[in-house]
């Protein structure tokens, strides 16, 4: 008989434990995939069929941090015409950022050094 009660109470004091484990909390809030800082992220590929994205669109006005990421040897990509016109260097896997900003009207463009490959950012209607 205590035998039997000692495995009885044995066996609920098991499942009581069990029963007593605490959910796992939460993953903790972080910020939108692609926003640092107020400002919007696009990632863009650069290879050898140009910009991915090539075609960016934006709220006028919006204040947009382009990543341009080189993965292909190639030399008319090495060099990227930014939207004001300056002829930056590309490093082969090493992200390199140009902000820009949404125009009011009509579009932005940037293009290979060698303007075969072209990318714009306009305003969203």
């Amino acid at each position: 008989m205590i035998r039997a009660l000692a495995i009885t109470l044995l066996l609920v004091g098991c499942d009581k434990g069990k029963k007593q484990d605490k959910p796992a909390p939460p993953p903790p809030k972080t910020a939108p995939a692609g926003d640092v800082d107020g400002m919007r992220r696009v990632d863009i590929a650069v290879d050898k069929d140009g910009y991915k994205p090539d075609r960016i669109v934006g709220k006028p006005g919006e204040k947009i941090d382009l990543v341009f990421r080189r993965t292909f040897e190639a030399e008319c990509i090495a060099k990227l015409k930014t939207p004001d016109g300056k002829l930056i260097d590309l490093p082969m896997n090493t992200p390199v950022e140009v902000g820009v900003t949404v125009p009011e009207k009509g579009e932005l463009g940037f293009a290979c050094g060698m303007d075969m490959f072209h990318g714009t950012i306009v305003p969203s209607t």
